[in-house]
């Protein structure tokens, strides 16, 4: 299993109160081993699972490759797609960091993939993928390869269900057609496509906590018109947009007719979840809304605070959502993104 660096204490108790004996881990990074055959876990921290096929230690790669294939020797059809990433090495932010696939991940990529491709190995079931590291399709079979170090291989195989388990190590790869104005635009469109929600050109979205406008950038990239909310300046790029409007205030303060017709609603402010949700409630309870959608971003500060989950999601569920998903977002910092659905 794979998480944010820090959040693996979340993920040991969570897995510890399913029947898992720990066994190797280090920050970001966490095996563990059952008594009986089951799934490998899931859960709001856990960013990517796979099932265990073993491991390999060396200072040289041909060595490790050995390794791998002996791994997966005994696999009886080939892999649909190679997954190559390396744990996060620090927490997300830091000194600039971001989780995903690094240069040094997409050599060692490349050389496992001439090793296995298309049955060229000499044993072992081989890959049928074009190449390493690509988006699989539903129900295909991925063989992954994480890089503890990069003396340091875990193999392990996983079945495409989800989008997030379809991403190379959990971390959607996106290419933005111009430089983002800030990561929340990275943060946006992951949010957005795990949470499946149709949002299409021309709808109506608004941003609360927009400053400087990263995902606002992101919305109108997708074509919609957007409102943003914040009392601080917006860049340029986005304020200059023709489909965009914004009210330099806080979103309390604002009269609700302002959010009249919008259909989703994204939350990503600098406060602490109560007020978050708080002022959440007072927007969807008003007579003059009718969101379909909301991605909010509760801000953790500790992982420590992860213990008022449960105590926020019961909130959310007073508002007669009809779906409610929670998930540390590769993107996410010390915090979770709720995607609610809301009734038509």
């Amino acid at each position: 299993m794979c998480c944010a660096h820090g959040a693996e204490t979340l993920v040991k108790e969570q897995i510890a109160n399913e029947g898992w004996r720990l066994a190797f881990s280090r920050p970001g990074f966490v095996t563990a081993k059952h008594d009986q055959n089951k799934r490998p876990p899931t859960g709001v921290f856990i960013r990517t699972a796979a099932r265990s096929l073993g491991s390999a230690k060396s200072d040289h790669s041909s060595a490790m490759i050995q390794k791998l294939q002996q791994a997966i020797s005994s696999e009886t059809v080939p892999f649909d797609q190679l997954h190559v990433w390396p744990r996060d090495r620090t927490a997300i932010g830091r000194f600039d960091f971001e989780p995903g696939i690094d240069e040094v991940s997409a050599a060692v990529a490349d050389e496992i993939w001439a090793a296995l491709h298309d049955g060229s190995a000499s044993n072992g079931p081989g890959l049928t993928c074009a190449r390493p590291n690509q988006i699989a399709e539903n129900g295909q079979r991925i063989l992954d390869v994480v890089l503890v170090d990069p003396s340091q291989w875990f193999f392990g195989t996983h079945e495409a269900t989800t989008l997030p388990t379809r991403w190379p190590g959990g971390v959607q790869p996106i290419e933005p057609a111009y430089e983002p104005i800030s990561r929340a635009y990275f943060k946006a469109a992951e949010s957005i496509a795990w949470s499946g929600f149709d949002m299409r050109p021309g709808d109506l979205a608004v941003e609360v906590g927009s400053a400087p406008g990263g995902a606002c950038g992101r919305l109108l990239e997708l074509g919609m018109q957007v409102i943003g909310v914040d009392p601080a300046d917006m860049d340029p790029r986005i304020a200059d947009h023709p489909r965009f409007i914004h009210y330099p205030a806080r979103a309390g303060d604002l009269p609700r007719r302002v959010f009249r017709g919008a259909k989703w609603l994204l939350v990503d402010s600098t406060v602490k979840p109560d007020a978050t949700l708080s002022t959440v409630r007072n927007m969807v309870d008003s007579r003059e809304t009718s969101f379909r959608g909301l991605l909010i971003t509760m801000k953790l500060g500790e992982y420590e605070n992860a213990t008022h989950l449960e105590r926020w999601c019961n909130f959310i569920r007073t508002w007669g959502v009809e779906r409610l998903e929670v998930r540390q977002l590769a993107r996410n910092r010390c915090e979770v993104c709720a995607a609610v659905t809301l009734p038509a």
